[in-house]
C-alpha cells in the first residue's frame, strides 16, 4: 500500500513544486496570506476535500476534511505558509504543498481502511501565534493527533520546545522638569530600569534552561523631562510550561516592586503565550522509520530541545510531531539568506517531495494500526502528568 501512496505523490509532485514556487514568489507576512491560502484551498477542493475557507477571526486560515468509512480517530495535518519581511526565509512555502500532497495521496490510494483526515491551514506562525488564536477560538480541537513538516538543515524530529510568555510592561509616572523640579516627577523609565535589574538578579535563582530577555519598546523622551511613560518588552521562556508559570509570577512581582519603589503604576499585557511541546516518541519513531525507508537526505538524531513555536500549543493538548526535512546545508540557521537562495531550487522541490511521502506513509501507519494513535494518546497523558 505504501508503494501505491508513493505513486500517487509522484503523479502530482510537479504540481506540488509549482505551488511551492508560486507561494515563494508571493511572500505574505502573518495574517496576510491570502494568495497562499487560496492556492492550497483551491487544490484541496479540486481533489475532493470539503474545504472551509476562513476560520473565526482568521480569514487566511482554513480547514479541509475527507473521510473514508467510520474511523474512530481524526488525523490532523497542519501547514504554515506565512513569510518573513525578507521573504520565505523559513521555508514555509514548502509546507502547504507537501502536506496537502500527502493528504491527497492517502485519499486516492487507501480505499479499504476507514480514516478521517483533517487538514488545517494555520497562518501567522512567525510572531502572530496563529495556532494559539485558533485554539482559543475552538479550532484544532477536533483532531486526535497532529502532524507537520518543515524544511531545515537535516532530516530529523523534535522532542521538546520552549514555552514562551511574551509580555509588554508599561509604567505610568508623572512628568516634571528634570532640572528645575525633579522632586515633583515620578519616573516611569526608572521603574522600567529597575525591572531590567530585577530580571538580572532573578537569573541566579531560576532553572538553567530558563531564558529571559528584554528591550525598551518605546523611547521615554528628552533627558530634561522626567518620563511619565515607559514600556519594555520581555520574553520569558522555559522547556516546561508549568515552571514558566512560576517564572512569570516572580517576574510580575518584580514589576510590582519596581512600581512601588518609584511611585508609578503599571500595566502588563501578554501578547503571546506559547506552550512547551510534550514528547511524542511513537509518532517521532514512525516518521524517522519512514524517512529511512524512503532514503531521505542527511538523517540525524532527534533535536532534544528547540526554540518556541505555536505548534507547541497544539502538542500541549494532543500528541503531535513535526518531520524536519533536509533542505539547506548543514548548520544553516533559519531566517537566513540560504533559505531564500534555495527556495525554488531542486533542494526545495526534494524537500516538498520527501515531506509529502514521509507524512503520507506515517499517516498510513496510523490508519492501518489505530492502536498507535491510542498508545500515543496514553503516552501523551502520562508525560504531561509528570511535567
Amino acid at each position: 500500500m505504501k508503494d501505491l501512496i508513493i505513486k500517487e505523490i509522484d503523479k502530482i509532485k510537479n504540481k506540488l513544486f509549482e505551488m511551492s514556487d508560486d507561494i515563494f514568489d508571493h511572500p505574505e507576512t502573518c495574517f496576510k496570506e491570502h494568495f497562499a491560502s487560496k492556492v492550497l484551498e483551491d487544490y484541496l477542493e479540486e481533489n475532493g476535500f470539503e474545504v472551509e475557507r476562513g476560520l473565526g477571526s482568521l480569514d487566511t486560515a482554513f480547514r479541509a476534511k475527507y473521510s473514508n468509512g467510520n474511523a474512530k480517530y481524526n488525523i490532523g495535518l497542519l501547514c504554515e505558509y506565512d513569510a518573513l519581511p525578507m521573504g520565505h526565509g523559513c521555508g514555509h512555502q514548502m509546507q502547504g504543498p507537501s502536506i496537502i500532497g500527502a493528504a491527497i495521496a492517502v485519499k486516492n490510494a487507501v480505499k479499504d481502511l476507514p480514516f478521517n483526515l483533517i487538514i488545517y491551514g494555520t497562518p501567522a506562525e512567525e510572531g502572530g501565534g496563529g495556532k494559539m488564536i485558533m485554539l482559543k477560538e475552538g479550532y484544532l480541537k477536533d483532531i486526535d493527533i497532529a502532524l507537520m513538516m518543515h524544511g531545515g538543515p537535516a532530516t530529523q524530529v523534535d522532542v521538546k520546545s520552549m514555552a514562551l510568555s511574551s509580555r509588554f510592561v508599561k509604567f505610568f509616572g508623572k512628568s516634571s522638569h528634570a532640572a528645575l523640579k525633579p522632586e515633583a516627577g515620578r519616573s516611569a523609565f526608572d521603574a522600567l530600569l529597575l525591572t531590567f535589574q530585577g530580571v538580572e538578579f532573578l537569573r541566579e535563582h531560576v532553572k538553567e534552561d530558563t531564558r529571559m530577555h528584554y528591550t525598551v519598546s518605546t523611547l521615554p523622551g528628552p533627558a530634561n523631562v522626567v518620563p511619565s511613560e515607559a514600556e519594555g518588552h520581555f520574553s520569558l521562556r522555559s522547556y516546561n510550561s508549568k515552571y514558566l508559570d512560576e517564572v512569570v509570577e516572580r517576574f510580575d512581582n518584580i514589576v510590582k516592586g519596581a512600581a512601588l519603589m518609584t511611585g508609578t503604576t503599571y500595566e502588563i499585557r501578554e501578547d503571546r503565550r506559547l506552550e512547551s511541546k510534550i514528547p511524542a516518541y511513537i509518532l517521532n519513531d514512525l516518521i524517522m522509520k519512514n524517512a529511512e525507508e524512503l532514503g531521505a537526505p542527511r538523517i540525524k538524531g532527534a533535536r532534544e530541545k528547540t526554540g518556541s513555536t505555536d505548534f507547541g500549543n497544539v502538542t500541549y493538548i494532543m500528541p503531535g510531531a513535526c518531520a524536519r526535512i533536509a533542505f539547506v546545508p548543514e548548520g544553516t540557521a533559519s531566517h537566513s539568506q540560504e533559505f531564500l537562495d534555495l527556495g525554488k531550487k531542486k533542494e526545495a522541490h526534494d524537500c516538498v517531495e520527501y515531506g509529502a511521502k514521509i507524512i503520507a506513509t506515517t499517516v498510513y501507519d496510523l490508519i492501518k494500526d489505530p492502536s498507535l494513535i491510542e498508545k500515543s494518546i496514553e503516552d501523551f497523558k502520562e508525560y504531561k502528568s509528570k511535567m
